[in-house]
Formats: C-alpha cells, structure tokens, sequence
C-alpha cells in the first residue's frame, strides 16, 4: 500500500480544515482527488507531504508515519503545490541542480539530465524559468518533484492555467508517469481525471464522500435520462403526461427526459409515442458523466 490515511484531521482553531478522512492507495494507482475549493485536498496533501502535521490520526507513505519519520517519507514522495513555487531567475538546468543537490543526489547532473528528458524539457533547458510559458513552467515543476525517482507523486493542480495544447501535453505525462509510480492528483477538470485517473476521492466540508473506481460511481446512479426527438412538434405540457418522468428539457428540436424510477423509460417515451401517433426520430441514452457525480456529492 502506497498511502494509508486513517481518521485524518486537522483543525485552525474553531474551522475543521479535516473531519477524520480515511482512504488507502495502491501502488501503481493514479487517483483523483476531487473536492470543491477549500474541501481540505491540499490540507491533506499538505499533511502527506510532510509541510503540515494533522491535528489527529495517522497518515503513512510506503509504510512510514509522516510524523515520526518525516524525512524517510519525503525521500519516496515528489510534490508539486498548486501555485508552483519557482525561482524565476535561475536557468532550468540551474534550478534542477539546485533542488538535486537539496535532496543530496549523488550523480546530479546525471539525474538533472533524466528528469529533463522525461518531461521534455531539452529545447528550454538554458532558458530562465520566467522566460518560460506556463506550459514549460509546469514541466519544471514537475521536473523537480521526479528528480530523486519517488515512487509516490503529489500533483496539487497540476493543469491549472494551461491552454488545450499543453493540457493533453501534461495529461500525457502524467499518465506515462503513472506507469511507474503512484499518483494522488487534485483537479477541478472533470475531463482530465476520467482520461487520466483509475478513481476517485471525493472530499467535501472536510468530509470525504466518496471513494469508488470511476465506472462504478457512474453506475451507482438509478436516474435514466434519454434525448428523444419525434417526427412532429409536441408540447411541453403534452410531454408532462409521460408517466414516471421526473424532468423535462428541450434540446432544440429534441427532449431530454429523465426518470428516477426502474421501470424502462425506453418502453414508456415508446408507449406515449405510439398513443400520440408521433413516430421517433432518435431515442439516445444519456449516462451522468462525472462532473453531474462531482455536483450531486457536494452540493
């Protein structure tokens, strides 16, 4: 198990930044942590990472306490902070070397040169870091949180403020990372974490509210919705007969109709159809994608 975290808390005076939050990563996982802002994601990266101690219960990296072997857990985890803390008038090469001598690499240079190349940074690597894009800027922070090979990573927003360029660009990364090393990675694009993530966690108030493989989260949900478009104009009121339909929208020439109920509401919109002498044009299932889960479990 690469992370356990069990009855976490952390508490500034009266605010509850934690409410004793328990989760387990395996190795090899890349898993998305979610939350709306100050839930408490980078209160517990924070904690996992050494910079904050909890105010109760237990976190372990690789099977060490991040209180009473702190240095032991910060030797196997790479952590990117969301604001990316640079030195912006130290060269890449400079800055890399800095933070390898920090963590006393032996082969320096030799490990500068390996986290330059895996995150591809060769082309930019005599530039300062403040003549760099926002894209390049990320790689360098990611570049220091992998030069000493940790075999857990901590990526606190690592997409935020790119273009689409070079999101799939840091996607990419993440995910040929992930190959090699365990991932807990706060964001707030949905996208992302269902093409990057294999679950998630979701924190709210400080609470965590949910903790499932993605695909399962999806199918745990009873709501049917499909988009349905007849023949001939119909009504609003008309629609509204449908037995069992719990929402109705219009979608262009199109319905969206959803139903909380288990009967097939595939049968029913076909029942009402053939009642109304209306032919349909297409009947298209709509499944809740994850930002509907993300709404429904933090609102």
């Amino acid at each position: 198990m690469s992370i356990v975290v069990d009855n976490l808390s952390k508490k500034y005076e009266e605010q509850v930044a934690l409410d004793s939050i328990s989760f387990k990563i395996n190795k090899g996982e890349i898993v998305g942590f979610l939350g709306p802002n100050g839930a408490g994601k980078s209160t517990t990266m924070k904690i996992l990472a050494g910079f904050i101690a909890p105010s109760s219960g237990e976190a372990i990296v690789n099977e060490q306490n991040v209180l009473t072997h702190p240095n032991e857990v910060k030797k196997s985890i790479g952590y990117l902070p969301e604001n990316n803390p640079l030195y912006e008038e130290m060269y890449v090469r400079e800055f890399l070397e800095f933070i390898a001598k920090i963590h006393k690499i032996k082969e320096h240079k030799k490990a500068v040169n390996e986290a330059i190349a895996k995150v591809k940074l060769e082309k930019e690597s005599h530039k300062k870091i403040g003549q760099l894009s926002k894209g390049y800027q990320q790689r360098v922070g990611i570049a220091q949180a992998i030069i000493h090979d940790p075999s857990v990573l901590i990526l606190d927003e690592p997409t935020t403020g790119l273009d689409p360029n070079q999101l799939d660009e840091i996607r990419n990364l993440i995910i040929d990372l992930g190959k090699t090393k365990t991932i807990l990675l706060s964001t707030h694009i949905m996208q992302e974490v269902e093409s990057i993530c294999d679950r998630i966690l979701v924190i709210n108030n400080g609470k965590l509210v949910a903790d499932d493989a993605i695909t399962s989260e999806k199918s745990k949900t009873k709501a049917q919705t499909f988009e349905v478009e007849f023949d001939k104009e119909i009504s609003l009121n008309k629609l509204q007969n449908i037995s069992g339909v719990s929402k109705i929208e219009a979608k262009g020439k199109s319905w969206i109709i959803s139903s909380e109920k288990e009967n097939d509401l595939r049968l029913i919109i076909s029942q009402f159809a053939a009642k109304n002498n209306l032919l349909i044009l297409t009947l298209q299932k709509h499944s809740d994608n994850l930002e509907d889960i993300f709404k429904k479990l933090t609102q």
